[in-house]
């Protein structure tokens, strides 16, 4: 059997294993250590200790357990419900002005967090009970809340950038800055596209009644936009420091975890029960990540052993005769297809090594490529039937809330990330303008 037959047999085994319902890390542990005991004998099993030892040496890794524990202290503390509470006072009169407020509290919470995790829990335990209470369409709040907290994988502390600047060996700091603007004109283009639909069906985003709005003072107003300056603080007390020097990113994680429990201490809501559901949640969340990458580093070593790497670009180079151009949309259209079945974890320790490498052979830009990668992934977690998002959303929302209807209310939201994408495909600027701006790259 030659090496491509036997890279094809493992990527298929694996998918199927995924198909069957066996955890992530599992089917790719599973794959790659039968696969280097069957090709190497008994030196395969030093494939496992060699993916071991790389991921204690990822120092950047050290980011992911503060940037989940600062997510789930706002929620414990419900800094987040304050937030909440000011868009709804200043956004319920327009239509669809709580969904709009939805998404806006959605880029605040990923400007602290880095994941979707804490997003899907925030909106779906605080907004989701006000929506339906204000009497939305339930696939209105459905596709808002998922697709609002999906910006946490693109903008900043993004932890999947983290992650593909380790794969690609490109500076993190120019990859954060490169999601800003993408991630900002996604979520404009969610509101707008809220804005459009509410204003041809204002039935599926009441307004708040003018009893409502005349109960609320113009004080009470000022008041709470107070509650917004403050994750602002805590991304500038993150943010301003790494982008000067001042602070390496593992350090400036721990900034942020400090600033977070510096606010809420002085809201008088940090408790040692904060303190234990926060860390005992991102205990399990970091386990779960490392488990995955270490199996998928396992994994590549195989794949690339065999050469499966320059087999691929070779093809697409030699065989079939694509331009870089074609090349680059058939990429973004396999990470699209293996998003419905692979985790954006998965996705790139597995596939985007290969991708990279193929990207910076035929000239692109890796930091433009990394926010085309992290936006697929965004497109991933919603994109049926296994979307990442829809089962947190399954799990988060009342009965009353079926797969059927999960899976309807994404794709206004799956077109409009789409759009996003080809976007910033035809125009790099997008996403390239503001690391050229802020550090000379």
């Amino acid at each position: 059997m030659d090496y491509n037959t036997i890279a094809a047999l493992m990527f298929s085994s694996m998918l199927l294993m995924m198909l069957t319902g066996q955890r992530v890390f599992g089917a790719i542990g599973v794959v790659a250590v039968v696969a280097a005991l069957a090709l190497w004998g008994q030196g395969g099993s030093d494939m496992g200790f060699s993916a071991v030892m790389k991921l204690m040496k990822w120092t950047a890794l050290l980011t992911l357990p503060m940037f989940v524990f600062m997510g789930y202290v706002m929620s414990e503390t419900r800094l987040a419900e304050d937030l909440y509470r000011m868009f709804h006072v200043w956004f319920g009169p327009l239509p669809g002005g709580l969904a709009i407020g939805t998404v806006m509290l959605m880029v605040l919470i990923s400007a602290m967090n880095g994941l979707s995790v804490a997003g899907m829990a925030i909106g779906a335990t605080i907004a989701l009970p006000e929506l339906q209470r204000r009497g939305y369409d339930k696939l209105m709040i459905s596709g808002v809340i998922q697709a609002g907290s999906s910006l946490g994988i693109l903008i900043p502390p993004s932890v999947v950038l983290v992650l593909y600047a380790m794969i690609a060996r490109q500076p993190v700091s120019n990859l954060w800055l490169a999601g800003i603007v993408p991630g900002l004109l996604m979520a404009a283009l969610f509101i707008l596209y809220i804005v459009i639909r509410t204003w041809a069906n204002p039935a599926l985003a009441p307004r708040m009644s003018a009893e409502e709005r005349a109960a609320i003072t113009r004080a009470e107003k000022f008041s709470l936009l107070r509650a917004g300056l403050l994750p602002v603080f805590i991304f500038v007390a993150m943010m301003v420091p790494f982008i000067n020097g001042w602070a390496s990113l593992t350090e400036t994680s721990v900034i942020g975890v400090a600033a977070t429990v510096l606010v809420a201490w002085g809201k008088g809501r940090m408790s040692w029960y904060v303190l234990e559901t926060a860390t005992k949640q991102t205990l399990l969340i970091t386990v779960m990540f490392m488990m995955i990458i270490t199996a998928a580093l396992s994994f590549g070593a195989v794949f690339d052993g065999l050469g499966a790497g320059r087999s691929i670009q070779s093809f697409f180079t030699e065989d079939l005769g694509l331009a870089p151009w074609q090349i680059l949309v058939l990429m973004q259209v396999s990470f699209l297809i293996m998003g419905m079945f692979l985790d954006d974890t998965a996705m790139l320790v597995i596939v985007a090594p290969v991708y990279v490498s193929l990207a910076k052979a035929l000239g692109f830009d890796l930091i433009w490529y990394g926010v085309l990668y992290t936006i697929t992934c965004q497109i991933a977690y919603l994109t049926p039937p296994f979307g990442y998002n829809l089962f947190l959303m399954k799990a988060l929302a009342p009965p009353d809330y079926t797969l059927p209807v999960i899976y309807r209310s994404v794709w206004p939201f799956v077109l409009v990330m789409v759009l996003t994408l080809v976007l910033i495909m035809v125009f790099p600027q997008i996403a390239l303008w503001l690391p050229q701006a802020m550090l000379g790259r």
